[in-house]
């Protein structure tokens, strides 16, 4: 079976060098632009190993690692970053990283760990999505991406389509800040400029919607940043 590898690297030349190397290797490669794309899609599809780099804007590496790993999401992950410094490297692996390469390196080394990780784990399909039936869920809130469904414990919630996005986006992204860039780019699309009073506005409606429901605050905000989702048992 082809093996899937995602490369997450906002460097577009290194992304795309990485990519063609890989892909005259024999994997089937998926490329991530930055950190908060690396876990869309890392969440959403199966893939043998992850190849991400450190310095990425919106979420770096780390917190994509440490992010993944809370999931329970054990594909390898090969770290790539210019700082080749001790702490750093502790820092990637403590997160849970499964190897460390830092930058210029030569493709023939990264293939041979990127073997070697894969030899390591064999590829299993993520079945945290089928175990919920697709479902994300914080405390009593559940969020159906495929039925456009969402409920605090037994109380449906009536969302506009926008409310959702923006509410299943930050969701899938719990305890990690989107900035006000990232949610509109997300959510109304890459040519939206971004409007942060209209963003505040839905971000209002979703928490009185919640606490209409019973749910205690979610959606918190960090000033002169973004929105993140915390929950806190």
């Amino acid at each position: 079976m082809e093996q899937r590898v995602l490369i997450a690297d906002d460097d577009r030349a290194v992304r795309e060098s990485l990519a063609r190397a890989l892909e005259l290797a024999g994997y089937e490669v998926v490329a991530a632009v930055d950190g908060v794309d690396a876990l869309t899609r890392a969440r959403r599809d199966d893939f043998s190993a992850l190849v991400v780099d450190v310095m990425m804007p919106y979420v770096d590496g780390v917190a994509v690692c440490r992010v993944l790993r809370a999931d329970g999401d054990r594909t390898p992950v090969l770290m790539l970053t210019a700082r080749a410094g001790t702490p750093d490297r502790i820092a990637g692996l403590d997160a849970g990283a499964d190897d460390y390469l830092p930058k210029p390196f030569e493709v023939p080394e990264l293939l041979a760990r990127l073997r070697a990780l894969i030899r390591r784990t064999p590829f299993v399909p993520d079945d945290r999505a089928a175990a919920t039936g697709g479902v994300l869920r914080i405390g009593a809130l559940r969020v159906d991406p495929a039925g456009r469904r969402v409920r605090w414990g037994d109380e449906e919630l009536h969302l506009s389509k926008t409310e959702f996005d923006l509410l299943e986006l930050l969701v899938r992204h719990e305890g990690i800040v989107l900035d006000h860039a990232t949610l509109y780019r997300r959510v109304w699309g890459p040519e939206a400029g971004v409007d942060a009073k209209n963003l505040a506005g839905y971000v209002g409606y979703l928490r009185r919607k919640l606490t209409e429901a019973g749910a205690p605050e979610l959606i918190h905000t960090v000033r002169g940043v973004g929105y993140a989702v915390r929950w806190s048992s």
